[in-house]
């Protein structure tokens, strides 16, 4: 297995090996990617529930919060079609709802999902909300700072636990669309 190096105190085993500190969509799409390495690219650590949240997660597990991502659910209305998009951002910035995802999702006004919908729709838990596994016909939309990064930590699609992936397997997903300027600096 690869060694991350920003696991910080961490303790990583592979994700196909540990598929009980997944949710199960997770874990459905990590086995249906039908790789043999996936082992060098997808890890995954037990982590105190509480401590999910980005900043919290951070500053309890010493892991550096430019290598967090952050995956929000997005839905807009066109001639009364509700249409959703995953975007899978970093941490240390935010997502373009009204600006980039607004018009890849060609709709009028683009929102958050409310929490109760996100987790209904994609099978996961809040603040664990992953891009590994969402349903087949939304959009993921991955900003290119996400796609270039060496090593990622997102969620697993349970508060529990984390995964540590590459930028690149991210990008490979199935209907990921990788978008240049997707975030917009936090702050």
């Amino acid at each position: 297995m690869s060694i991350w190096t920003i696991a910080g105190t961490l303790t990583v085993e592979p994700a196909a090996q540990r598929t009980d500190l997944l949710a199960e969509p997770v874990a459905k799409a990590l086995a249906a990617l039908g790789r043999d390495d996936l082992g060098d690219e997808v890890g995954v650590a037990a982590i105190d529930p509480e401590l999910a949240d980005t900043a919290e997660f951070c500053a309890a597990y010493s892991s550096p919060l430019t290598a967090s991502a952050n995956c929000v659910v997005v839905a807009g209305k066109r001639a009364g079609e509700l249409r959703y998009a995953a975007a899978l951002v970093l941490a240390t910035t935010r997502a373009d709802v009204n600006g980039a995802i607004k018009r890849r999702l060609d709709v009028r006004k683009a929102s958050f999902a409310p929490m109760a919908e996100a987790v209904e729709l994609t099978g996961m838990e809040y603040g664990g909300i992953t891009p590994v596994g969402l349903p087949a016909d939304w959009p993921l939309l991955v900003d290119k700072a996400v796609a270039d990064s060496p090593e990622l930590i997102i969620g697993s699609g349970i508060r529990g636990s984390k995964l540590l992936v590459t930028g690149s397997l991210l990008a490979a997903l199935p209907g990921a669309e990788v978008i240049e300027d997707l975030a917009r600096p936090a702050g």
